[in-house]
């Protein structure tokens, strides 16, 4: 069976991460239907270890944009991915970069098994903490594309998000369904997490880091965004327009 996150899958983290960066035998499935680039479901494979599903999203897949460098998608899921783990949430499942995969450089995520029929606009009961992480976290890496069909819950109810291409532009383009905590405060429970992401980000090895994945105007921009999060009076900010919510929400 191919292996998924165990019910603790933090500690797990960097084994996936291993194993998406070291097995040697990367098989595509197929594509992934209703996404926008090429996107692939593989499967990794290696000598005496269980196969690993993932999503494969290449660089030379990504298709261009009017307000994005080209070939820079990929990079960004991996930026997200390592902000995340300096945060301790949201749940983002394990990413890296591969040079060798099939259609060249891109990011593996690990291919998380979800409930097509539970996500954002179908909560169902996930705690408000999930959802809270998600809107300070997109206004963060300032995501230009959350829709609902990116918070996947798995079989143990798990919420996961993924889909992180569209982040870390230095403008202002927040656009997502996530609007419930608009007007809200950086919860206190999470403020020691931005603090030390902010340390972080402005001089410790996530900066190191992030430099090789986004520009120095991008970086700059997120390092402004974690100082405002944690500004007196900063609360989360409300739609300006309907170009605020994606299309189609899910």
């Amino acid at each position: 069976m191919d292996r998924g996150p165990s019910s603790d899958p933090e500690p797990e983290a960097e084994r996936f991460e291993q194993a998406l960066s070291g097995y040697r035998d990367v098989e595509l499935l197929g594509l992934l239907a209703r996404s926008s680039n090429y996107t692939f479901l593989v499967r990794l494979k290696e000598a005496g270890c269980e196969p690993l599903l993932a999503v494969y999203k290449p660089k030379r897949g990504e298709s261009p944009l009017w307000d994005f460098p080209d070939g820079t998608l990929y990079r960004r899921e991996l930026a997200a991915y390592r902000l995340s783990r300096c945060l301790g949430w949201p749940r983002i499942p394990p990413t890296v970069a591969r040079a060798d995969a099939p259609h060249g450089i891109g990011a593996l995520q690990l291919f998380i098994e979800s409930d097509p029929t539970r996500h954002y606009l179908r909560k169902r009961g996930a705690p408000v903490r999930t959802w809270a992480e998600a809107a300070v976290f997109d206004f963060i890496v300032n995501n230009a594309d959350r829709k609902a069909g990116h918070c996947l819950v798995d079989a143990a109810g798990r919420s996961w998000l993924v889909d992180h291409g569209l982040t870390f532009h230095p403008e202002p383009k927040l656009r997502t369904v996530i609007w419930d905590f608009a007007g809200q405060p950086l919860p206190e429970q999470l403020r020691g997490d931005v603090l030390r992401a902010a340390a972080e980000v402005e001089r410790g090895e996530l900066h190191d880091a992030l430099r090789e994945l986004i520009s120095a105007t991008e970086l700059t921009a997120l390092q402004r965004r974690l100082r405002a999060a944690l500004s007196r009076g900063w609360v989360l900010p409300e739609p300006t327009s309907a170009w605020s919510l994606p299309w189609p929400p899910v």
